[in-house]
């Protein structure tokens, strides 16, 4: 299993990015994904998640109505629209793989991440 995070960077407060997560060594479309992040000092937060064909999701009530995630199964990648972004946004970002369709249970993070930064 392979997942690579990209898309990170620096932006101002209000502006919006699009993280990508390119998967690799699995089938894909078989498996429900989500984001998290880490933001400095603090512990590993759930951000969303979305099941295997992309029809059900879910956001944590910090980001419901700013971001969006979605996947292409034709390329394997995994996508977050992060819009009206805060300072409160600014964290690592991973992309995770659950053990089947539904985006519940158990999941592992194998990526390095992408470093998001909001700062004006």
């Amino acid at each position: 299993v392979q997942l690579v995070e990209s898309g990170g960077g620096l932006v101002q407060p209000g502006g919006s990015l699009r993280l990508s997560c390119a998967a690799s060594g699995f089938a894909f479309r078989n498996y429900a994904m989500n984001w998290v992040r880490q933001a400095p000092g603090a512990g590993r937060e759930w951000v969303s998640g979305i099941d295997f064909g992309g029809r059900r999701a879910d956001y944590a009530d910090s980001v419901r109505g700013r971001f969006t995630i979605s996947r292409d199964n034709a390329k394997n990648i995994l996508y977050l629209q992060m819009n009206n972004l805060k300072v409160d946004d600014t964290a690592v970002y991973y992309c995770g793989k659950y053990l089947a369709g539904h985006y519940s249970g158990r999941y592992s993070v194998v990526g390095n991440g992408t470093l998001v930064t909001v700062a004006s």
